[in-house]
């Protein structure tokens, strides 16, 4: 079954300020509640194929709830891609090797917030060809990963704490009434 990887809207719905990329997601459950964070705070949701669920999955619309149709989302067939439909971008790979804090850095709108795969995180070589832009969220070492939708809201939100958006008349407005 082919999956249609164009762009939900060809006319977006709101111009995002922070682009959000899972690499090889694995649980539509994460990958919907990830989407209706980027809804709230209007960023973009890359999805890197390929992807462990169909995007037409009753779970990943669950977890979005009716919010997914408000999303701005596409999916790419590589890394490369990504890259290529976002050359000018700052890329920031969260990951338990990191070397920075993810309060480390300053934020600016457009960066992509880059998230592995449930099971396997980044792959090690894209991290190390990266390593100046690989962040880390501090955790006990009991503990193997954080979820992955806690983890991207949690770097959202530090992105929006540092641009001093306080309520939503800040946020990018939906082509919504």
């Amino acid at each position: 079954m082919s999956v249609d990887t164009s762009p939900r809207n060809p006319t977006p719905q709101y111009q995002p300020i922070l682009h959000v990329a899972l690499y090889h997601p694995e649980i539509p459950y994460n990958t919907g509640n990830i989407g209706r964070s980027c809804v709230a705070v209007g960023a973009k949701l890359w999805l890197i194929e390929p992807l462990g669920f169909q995007i037409n999955d009753y779970y990943l619309r669950r977890a979005g709830l009716d919010y997914w149709e408000l999303l701005e989302w596409e999916i790419v067939p590589s890394w490369e891609a990504l890259v290529q439909k976002l050359p000018a971008a700052r890329y920031w790979l969260l990951t338990k090797y990191g070397t920075r804090h993810y309060t480390e850095v300053s934020y600016q709108p457009g960066d992509v917030l880059v998230f592995g795969s449930e099971s396997s995180g980044l792959p090690p070589e894209l991290v190390r060809e990266r390593a100046d832009s690989a962040l880390r969220i501090p955790m006990r070492p009991e503990m193997r990963s954080l979820n992955l939708s806690n983890t991207a809201a949690i770097l959202m939100y530090e992105a929006l704490r540092q641009w001093s958006v306080e309520d939503t008349d800040s946020l990018p407005r939906m082509g919504i009434r």
